[in-house]
């Protein structure tokens, strides 16, 4: 995704390479992450793919299969993988990631403290925005889940932006290593309030915190605790709502009273008999913008506070 090495640096002007991770693009709404391995193939509704063929190209190539269907190589940057991940727990998706990245004013070098890894969707987005010389120290309580995160961040080129541990934040805080050395801290736990009194020796003067909580009452209590040694609290709750924008046909026939529901279901134009006369029904093509049915609603609170500057 963002590898230290710079023979390894995913882009679209580098060439895919046997050992690579790409995401295999059918539609918008049906992709896969698969490792490139010679010999191997991949079967699905369009055919079979020879991974044999892929390598050597760009990334974003379009690739036939044997009954000449295709589909797109694209590079596994965060956006895309964070739609490709194992769910192993609930994750944060773009919108809230993208709100996180520049509330917790990330730039390249800057170190961050993580709790609930999850999933490792934000902790791909907070590495990607620290590179190449910041570091992301993340940690979760349970082994497994901290274990398979360890495994996709390998697979992603990450394992050196990243380091992974176990640790219950909760009870026992951050290590002290890294106490005053932190610029910014994500806290995804269920009693946040439990971790702010530790997070605040983390944090470097004037650095930011950010909790996310799904329930108000979460946020509440969070607030309280950050009251004492944190300024600037804020609260905000992303809703995102998507549309869909395709091309219709329009009856034209009936000329300026032609309106955009009047959806001809055939490509050719209709031929109609109004008293022996015959008729050509004409259509022309435009473009319909909707909301999307299945828009996201509620993710959860993202709660901001800044580290009180002691004079």
């Amino acid at each position: 995704m963002l590898p230290i090495d710079p023979t390894k640096k995913i882009s679209f002007t580098r060439h895919i390479c046997d050992g690579d991770l790409v995401i295999v693009y059918e539609r918008h709404d049906n992709m896969k992450a698969i490792k490139v391995c010679q010999g191997s193939v991949l079967q699905n509704r369009f055919g079979v793919f020879k991974h044999s063929d892929w390598i050597g190209k760009p990334f974003g190539s379009k690739v036939f299969s044997n009954k000449n269907g295709f589909v797109y190589l694209l590079a596994p940057t965060p956006e895309l993988w964070t739609l490709v991940l194992s769910h192993r727990t609930q994750i944060l998706y773009i919108a809230d990631i993208s709100f996180v990245i520049m509330y917790l004013e990330l730039v390249p070098g800057c170190m961050v403290l993580e709790s609930g890894t999850g999933s490792g969707s934000l902790t791909t987005s907070l590495a990607r925005a620290v590179a190449p010389t910041g570091h992301v120290y993340t940690f979760d309580f349970h082994e497994q889940r901290a274990a398979s995160a360890r495994e996709d961040f390998e697979k992603t080129g990450l394992s050196s932006l990243v380091t992974v541990g176990v640790r219950d934040i909760q009870g026992e805080g951050f290590p002290d290593e890294f106490s005053g050395l932190a610029d910014s801290i994500f806290l995804d736990l269920p009693q946040p309030w439990l971790a702010i009194p530790s997070a605040g020796k983390m944090l470097k003067p004037d650095g930011v915190l950010c909790s996310f909580s799904p329930c108000i009452e979460q946020v509440q209590r969070a607030c309280d605790s950050l009251r004492s040694n944190f300024m600037d609290i804020k609260t905000f709750e992303i809703l995102l709502r998507t549309y869909e924008v395709r091309g219709v046909k329009m009856d034209c026939s009936q000329g300026d009273e032609a309106k955009p529901g009047s959806i001809l279901p055939c490509k050719r134009p209709q031929r109609a008999i109004e008293g022996g006369n015959e008729q050509v029904k004409l259509s022309s093509q435009t473009v319909m913008v909707r909301p999307c049915s299945e828009a996201k609603g509620h993710t959860g609170y993202l709660t901001f506070a800044r580290l009180k500057c002691l004079s």
